[in-house]
């Protein structure tokens, strides 16, 4: 799973062990290791929420992702879910969660967990 933060925007990519997970358990989860404690990231399901919605808790950040949403997404070419959820200052947090696919360009990281591209399928680059 990665996660890219900027500003008042997070967006998540998981691989497609991570998206069974999520579809099979309802959780996948990553967690970065600091000398004085962890950063924990995950992407849960949830029957409270009708979009994504994101939480700093317990020293890391949950993204709810609706269970009416999922459906059976390790099977289907849905891309991502996306969202802009309202603080309760007003501020806006944009939320992207999506497939990981595997890069156009050369990259030193194993890739052999992520999707194809589907811009390699097309034949576009």
């Amino acid at each position: 799973m990665k996660i890219r933060i900027k500003g008042n925007s997070v967006r998540f990519r998981l691989t497609k062990t991570e998206v069974n997970a999520l579809c099979e358990k309802g959780i996948a989860r990553e967690k970065t290791a600091f000398n004085e404690s962890h950063f924990v990231y995950a992407v849960k399901t949830s029957g409270r929420h009708e979009n994504l919605h994101a939480a700093f808790l317990n020293q890391g950040i949950v993204l709810f992702l609706p269970e009416t949403v999922l459906g059976n997404w390790s099977a289907n070419d849905e891309v991502g879910f996306y969202h802009t959820q309202t603080l309760d200052d007003g501020q806006k947090l944009n939320l992207t969660l999506e497939k990981d696919f595997v890069c156009l360009d050369e990259r030193s990281e194993d890739q052999s967990d992520n999707y194809p591209n589907p811009r390699l399928k097309e034949g576009v680059t």
